[in-house]
Formats: structure tokens, sequence, C-alpha cells
């Protein structure tokens, strides 16, 4: 799998369109996420399982209510988190903050 830091920031914010859209159950922006970004997302990190999963879940397999349809959605989403990295602090001499006051230390 590719882990690059830019597939990483490609997965944080198709994640994060995904979970805005299901709070508000926008069924059209979940079909588009679902079909179109996750597989393009997969195909760029090297996760053609994902990919193939989300292309079968729209033509082989279409849902036949609402309900099943928000549940495969949620699956992708439960998938796609597993395959997300934990953010790694920034490095260099600003990156350390001091705890007591919030600041940035002098150097």
């Amino acid at each position: 799998m590719n882990t690059s830091p830019s597939i990483q920031l490609v997965l944080e914010d198709l994640l994060a369109d995904l979970h805005h859209a299901r709070r508000n159950t926008d069924l059209g922006r979940l079909a588009l996420l679902g079909y179109c970004e996750v597989r393009n997302w997969a195909r760029l990190a090297g996760k053609p399982d994902i990919a193939e999963w989300a292309t079968r879940m729209f033509t082989e397999n279409p849902c036949v209510s609402r309900d099943e349809f928000l549940e495969k959605i949620d699956t992708l989403i439960a998938a796609l988190e597993h395959h997300q990295q934990p953010a790694v602090a920034p490095a260099g001499p600003f990156a350390q903050a001091d705890a007591s006051s919030g600041c940035h230390r002098a150097h």
C-alpha cells in the first residue's frame, strides 16, 4: 500500500467528506464519493480490493433500500478508517510547543 503523506491527506479529506455527507444523510453525495472518490483513492493507494468493492457496491449489487445503502456506506467508511495512519507530528525547530504557555519556545 502506498502510505505517502499526500495519499494520507487525500484519505483524511475523503473521510471528512464521507462523514459530513453521512451525518446529513446526503445520499447523492455519498453515492458520488463512494463510487468516484473512494475508487480513485484506492487506486492511488494501491488498494485494488477497496476499489473493486466500491465498484461492485454500485454495479453488481445495487441497494434496494435507503437503509441498506447507508449500511454499505458505513462499512466502506470503516474500511477506509482502517487504512488511516496516525498523524505524524511535524519535525523542525518550531514543532515543539511549551506546554505551560501553549506558545512556541524561543530559540
